[in-house]
């Protein structure tokens, strides 16, 4: 018997509205009296003095659900202009659209510059032959004349274009201008191991029309003669339009049809125009007749003919003339046009024809600017409510009470005004928590922004306007709700968990998540992995306008200066959402060898080569340093990032709270301590926490060797620290190395062997794919980090680099190289040798001309050649030793070294 599964799908609506309803508040609140006291409590009328405090307080709740449901735009307007929805919320423009991707999208993005009617893309065909027994590429296959053709084969390089261009009217100088804008936008927006090889100018094909028209009595004849040639001339080289967003809305597209794709300053195309607005292949004789009698003025036309223009001109009229590819019809100067009214025939005055060309061209350009003009969508500006202010339901009491503004008449007894002021204290209790329900509602426009700065979650007021306050409560805060929000609701406040909640839900919007790279970021941070994750998921949103609609671009080296090649972001969208995926704080491209840390070596008292490490500030000052002497550089790496992570899992409230309260000589916070010396100087080290007895050499890791005068001093040097090992101390980065880009220079035939890359074809039978070109890239990565030397993070890293590369990017991904001076001999150091070389290449392959610069191509393909994997130090691991440490454990059958 088969079961049909209920369609289950979650309601866009599920607010009950009951918060708006003051009977069923009152209801409800009821229900609690009569379950908590109805044994005691019986009487539940109107004129009984709780029930109409119930009554204060459902009034209340529905006033913050009446301001609940105000227009979302209400709730989010804010009376600090810097707070406003446009500051703190992506616009449509910003998160809908793409980098272009198709061959359309690229056509929009030539056409949008100014001089261009149309253009189209075409593959660009430049065939690669292989030598199969000596592991040889080349362009020329005479090359390999003399190979046997069962140790040949060949290819074509992909992902390689050519541009032909329809230009406006233009002359060589201004074509060769816009040839190059076209060339800078077109590298400012380049898919990932992609290029663009040649721009053309489409050929034209000289057309001769013939024409006898008769317009009407009252038709004016300059006008019409203008018409028929923009539209003849429309028919050619086929116009794409501009439209503002009102009119594309009016067409019937969406706003997500809209948007797709790359942003233009001059309005939208139509897709399905740009799709029909295709190169002709043919003129028909038929078309310009339908095209002349729909000009209007024109009544009949009396006679016409289609032939050829210039040397292959005849007198034979032609109903078709077929074109070749990439090739456009223009009216030739021999064209003749004639017209009449009746038997009286016409002359044209050229300058009047001329005068209305140009309006006509004036009416397209406004249209064009008027269209440039409506590209945003309107973003409601809502109107500042002051949702979180907050009255006192004590106001709104009967008089009789004695505890609304009126107060007690003087008379009254002290026993009645005793009474009035413990109800007061007692609805106080209310008070504040309203006032903070209140308050939290108007902090929602920060709490959901996705360039909020908010530290809290939990928010309270201060209530202003209850009398004779400060008889109630005493050294209460009117004027600093931020200090009575950390009074209230320090210790409930899990600021670091609940944000991160937030921010979770902030990333499912844009069908994004972190749940993974949070479990992973457990085995490394323990307990600060919280924290961490929270600033990489503040980092991922702030840059979303770029991770999401980059994330197929390559990086613009187009005629580019040097400080946009080195020590600079411009890098690939997908080295970018990589990036920030994955939690690195800077996706530079860098020196990633010069380094923050120092590992170094010396010879101790025993004559033996030892190493040791400290670690540099941004100001190149040393602000830790090792204890230990180790006998490898791995050992010391090691202990270097334990000293690391206990500085990270070092938390700041905790440095706050026993500087607070004082502390005495070798006082612990977290897992650092400090001392105090007889001079009554303080200095302190980072220790292991689970060695307890404080005479163990190994329990001290690390140690700052700077003496401090002062509490205040030593505080804010253990807070900087911590600052500085979660902000900005990071040795990780990437490399991503388009193999497209090292490409031989395609205009010639004769090239270098040595410029190819090396290839390895086993005799033609393996190694597939042969092409080290098409849509392959080097990812480069430094295997000493952190994070990087950890196996599992490794693994998860793999496969997030991809699934976030184009499905068509074959990646080879390198974990290599030692820090700068680590090891003795620069040219043992591959990841140093390979920055140099790409560093050097970068910047000589950055002129007009593109020509390939072989010195610095060789050194660089070399170095990436000589690219060896290094794995990280591991030892095997006794699955029945529960307390040994999973640092750097091999677990046979479990730990795959081979995919690394």
């Amino acid at each position: 018997m088969s079961v049909l599964n209920e369609h289950i799908s979650i309601p866009k609506k599920v607010a009950t509205q009951d918060d708006l309803d003051f009977f069923y508040l009152k209801e409800k609140g009821i229900e609690y009296i009569e379950q908590l006291g109805g044994k005691l409590w019986t009487d539940f009328n109107s004129h009984d003095p709780g029930i109409t405090m119930l009554e204060m307080l459902c009034y209340a709740i529905t006033d913050l659900g009446m301001r609940i449901e105000l227009p979302i735009e209400n709730v989010l307007a804010s009376n600090d202009i810097t707070k406003n929805v446009k500051t703190q919320f992506f616009k449509a423009s910003e998160v809908l659209p793409t980098s272009p991707v198709t061959a359309l999208d690229y056509r929009k993005l030539f056409i949008d510059i100014e001089g261009v009617k149309n253009c189209w893309l075409a593959k660009h065909t430049k065939k690669v032959y292989v030598n199969c027994k000596d592991d040889l590429l080349s362009y020329n296959p005479d090359d390999f004349s003399l190979i046997p053709s069962g140790q040949k084969k060949e290819f074509i390089l992909k992902g390689l274009y050519d541009l032909y261009v329809d230009f406006e009217e233009l002359d060589q100088a201004g074509i060769d201008q816009v040839t190059i804008k076209i060339r800078e936008r077109y590298h400012a927006y380049r898919n990932l191991c992609e290029d663009l090889v040649t721009i053309e100018k489409i050929q034209e094909f000289p057309v001769k029309i013939c024409a006898d028209i008769e317009v009407s009595t009252d038709a004016d004849e300059e006008k019409v003669h203008a018409l028929m040639l923009r539209a003849i001339d429309a028919y050619f080289s086929t116009t794409v339009n501009f439209y503002s967003l009102t009119q594309m809305l009016d067409k019937g597209y969406s706003t997500l049809e809209i948007f797709d794709g790359p942003v233009l300053q001059n309005g939208f195309i139509d897709t399905n125009e740009l799709i029909e607005a295709d190169l002709r292949s043919e003129v028909r004789l038929s078309d310009i007749m339908k095209i002349i009698m729909g000009i209007p003025g024109v009544t009949n036309i009396k006679d016409i003919s289609l032939g050829y223009c210039g040397d292959q001109a005849t007198d034979t009229n032609e109903w078709v003339i077929c074109l070749e590819e990439y090739e456009k019809p223009i009216v030739c100067d021999k064209s003749v046009f004639n017209y009449n009214k009746g038997l009286l025939p016409l002359n044209i005055n050229k300058k009047q024809v001329d005068i209305y060309l140009e309006e006509l061209e004036k009416e397209e350009q406004e249209a064009i600017a008027e269209a440039g003009a409506d590209k945003e969508l309107e973003i409601p500006k809502g109107k500042y409510l002051k949702t979180d202010s907050y009255t006192t339901v004590q106001n709104d009491f009967p008089d009789t009470y004695g505890i609304s503004e009126v107060g007690l008449p003087a008379r009254s007894s002290t026993v009645r005004k005793s009474q009035a002021k413990q109800l007061k204290g007692y609805l106080l209790f209310f008070d504040q928590i309203l006032a903070s329900y209140f308050k939290h509602l108007g902090q929602v426009k920060e709490l959901l922004s996705v360039s909020g700065n908010l530290t809290q979650t939990f928010f309270t007021q201060a209530i202003q306007d209850i009398k004779n306050l400060d008889e109630l409560v005493s050294n209460y805060p009117m004027d600093n709700d931020e200090y009575l929000t950390n009074v209230l609701y320090e210790d409930l406040d899990n600021n670091i968990e609940r944000r991160n909640e937030i921010l979770d839900h902030l990333l499912a919007r844009f069908a994004e998540r972190f749940t993974e790279y949070s479990f992973i970021m457990k085995s490394i941070y323990a307990n600060t992995t919280d924290e961490v994750v929270l600033r990489n998921k503040e980092d991922f949103l702030k840059d979303y306008k770029v991770v999401s609609k980059d994330r197929g671009n390559a990086f613009n080296y187009y005629n580019q200066p040097p400080e946009n090649l080195w020590d600079t972001s411009n890098v690939s969208g997908v080295q970018k959402r990589i990036a920030r995926l994955l939690g690195i704080k800077d996706y530079n491209r860098r020196h990633l060898t010069d380094s923050f840390v120092e590992i170094y070596d010396l010879i101790n008292s025993d004559n033996q080569k030892v190493y040791r490490w400290r670690i540099r500030d941004l100001n190149n000052s040393i602000v830790l340093s090792g204890t230990e002497e180790y006998f490898d550089a791995s050992a010391a790496n090691r202990e270097l990032f334990f000293a690391v992570l206990q500085i990270i899992q070092t938390r700041e409230f905790k440095v706050e709270e026993v500087f607070k309260e004082g502390f005495s000589d070798h006082a612990e916070i977290d897992n650092i301590q400090i001392h105090q010396a007889d001079s009554g100087k303080y200095s302190y080290d980072i220790i292991n926490p689970a060695i307890e007895n404080e005479n163990d050499p190994d329990r001290i890791i690390a140690k700052r060797f700077t003496y401090y005068q002062t509490k205040g001093e030593i505080k804010q040097s253990i807070l900087d620290l911590i600052k500085f090992m979660k902000e900005d101390f990071t040795e990780e980065g990437l490399f991503i190395v388009e193999h497209m880009m090292l490409r031989p220079d395609i205009n010639q035939t004769d090239v270098n062997e040595g410029v190819f890359m090396p290839i390895c074809t086993d005799e033609c039978t393996n190694c597939e794919p042969i092409d080290p070109y098409s849509y392959r890239v080097s990812i480069v990565l430094p295997g000493y980090t952190l994070r990087f030397s950890n196996t599992d993070f490794r693994n998860y890293m793999e496969r997030i680099i991809k699934e976030e590369l184009p499905a068509h990017v074959l990646a080879k991904i390198c974990w290599v190289g030692y820090r700068e001076n680590e090891i003795e001999d620069p040219n043992d150091n591959e990841l140093l040798q390979f920055e140099n070389a790409y560093k050097a290449y970068l910047l000589a392959n950055t002129s007009l001309d593109q020509e390939q610069p072989e010195p610095e191509l060789i050194e660089l393909i070399e170095a990436l050649s000589g690219l060896n994997n290094v794995y990280p130090t591991g030892r095997l691991f006794d699955c029945d030793n529960e307390n040994e440490e999973l640092y750097g454990r091999i677990i046979l059958g479990k730990t795959n070294l081979g995919s690394l």
